[in-house]
C-alpha cells in the first residue's frame, strides 16, 4: 500500500529531515539615517545548525538578523538565503522557507492565542486554498510545544510578558518553516521557561535538520545551545565557529570588556563563563 506524499502547504511529519537552509551576508553595508551598523560583512552560516549570535550592546547583532530577515534593506551587499538575495525571493515564497521572530512583537488588540497562532499559517493560504485539516494540525502542535494549549481562547494582552512571548514563539513554528531567526526570544521569560525555549529550538534543529538562528544576551546559554557562534563586535564577526573554538578568556575581555574564565560546564561540558568577582 503507497500513500501520497503531503502536499506542499502541509506541516511536515516530525522527524522529517528538512532542507539545511543556508543564510548569509555577502559584503552587507546597513544602517539607520546617517549611522552605518554594519560595513562590508561577509558571512556565512551553516546549514541545518543552531546558531547563536552574540556580542555587546549596539554591536549590530540584530541589526544582522533583521536583515537576514528582510526586515532592513542593506545600503549595499546582500543577506543570502542558499546563495541567493533575499530580496530577490517572493514574499510568500520566502515567508514558507523562514519563520521570524522580531524583538517586542506588535500584539493586535483583541485577538486570541488561537487567532494569533493560526496567523503563522497565512503563507500557506491561496484564494483556491483556505483553512485545511493540515493548517489545525500545524497550530494545534504549536500551541502543544508551547504550553498554550490550555490559554487557546485567553486574551493575548491579557496574558504576562513570558507568556506573550510563547505565543509568538508559536505562531513563527505554525508557520512551519525550514529555518527561524529569533531576535532575543528568552526576553520576558524566568529562568525555566527560557531553557524550555531553548531546548524546544534544539529539538526542532536536532530532530528535522531545520535550521535556526538566535540572537541571545546570555552567553553561557548561547555556549550550552550552539553548534555555531557568531561573536559580532563593532558591526564586524570577530570571531565564528563552535563554543568550544570560539569562547575564551581573551574574547571575554576584548569583546565584552569582561574578566573571568571559561571551564567546562560541570553538566554539558560546553564552556561556561566565570566572571571575576568585584573589586
Amino acid at each position: 500500500m503507497t500513500t501520497d506524499p503531503p502536499s506542499p502547504t502541509s506541516p511536515a511529519p516530525e522527524g522529517t529531515a528538512r532542507p539545511a537552509v543556508r543564510l548569509g551576508a555577502e559584503r552587507l553595508r546597513v544602517g539607520y539615517g546617517d549611522r552605518t551598523v554594519i560595513d562590508g560583512l561577509d558571512l556565512e552560516l551553516p546549514g541545518g545548525a543552531f546558531t547563536v549570535i552574540i556580542g555587546p550592546n549596539a554591536c549590530g547583532k540584530s541589526t544582522l538578523l533583521r536583515t537576514l530577515a528582510r526586515l532592513l534593506r542593506p545600503r549595499g551587499g546582500a543577506a543570502l538565503i542558499d546563495g541567493a538575495d533575499v530580496h530577490a525571493q517572493p514574499t510568500r515564497e520566502l515567508a514558507r522557507r523562514l519563520g521570524v521572530l522580531p524583538q517586542s512583537p506588535v500584539t493586535p488588540e483583541g485577538v486570541t492565542v488561537a487567532d494569533l497562532v493560526a496567523r503563522g499559517r497565512q503563507p500557506h493560504q491561496r484564494w483556491f486554498r483556505q483553512w485545511s485539516a493540515a493548517d489545525t494540525a500545524a497550530v494545534e502542535r504549536a500551541l502543544a510545544r508551547t504550553g498554550l494549549s490550555d490559554l487557546r481562547d485567553r486574551p493575548v494582552d491579557a496574558l504576562s510578558g513570558g507568556q506573550r512571548q510563547r505565543v509568538w514563539i508559536a505562531m513563527t513554528l505554525a508557520q512551519d518553516t525550514d529555518a527561524l531567526l529569533l531576535d532575543e526570544p528568552t526576553t520576558y521569560l524566568d529562568l525555566a521557561h527560557q531553557i524550555e525555549v531553548l531546548d524546544l529550538l534544539r529539538r526542532l534543529n536536532r530532530d528535522s535538520g531545520r535550521t535556526v538562528v538566535a540572537v541571545l544576551h546570555d552567553l553561557n546559554q548561547a555556549c550550552r545551545y550552539a553548534d555555531h557562534l557568531v561573536v559580532m563586535k563593532d558591526g564586524r564577526a570577530v570571531a565564528r565557529g563552535t563554543p568550544a573554538d570560539v569562547m575564551s578568556a581573551d574574547l571575554l575581555a576584548e569583546v565584552f570588556g569582561l574578566g573571568g574564565v571559561v571551564v567546562p560546564c560541570p553538566v554539558t561540558g560546553a564552556p561556561m563563563i566565570v566572571p571575576d568577582p568585584p573589586a
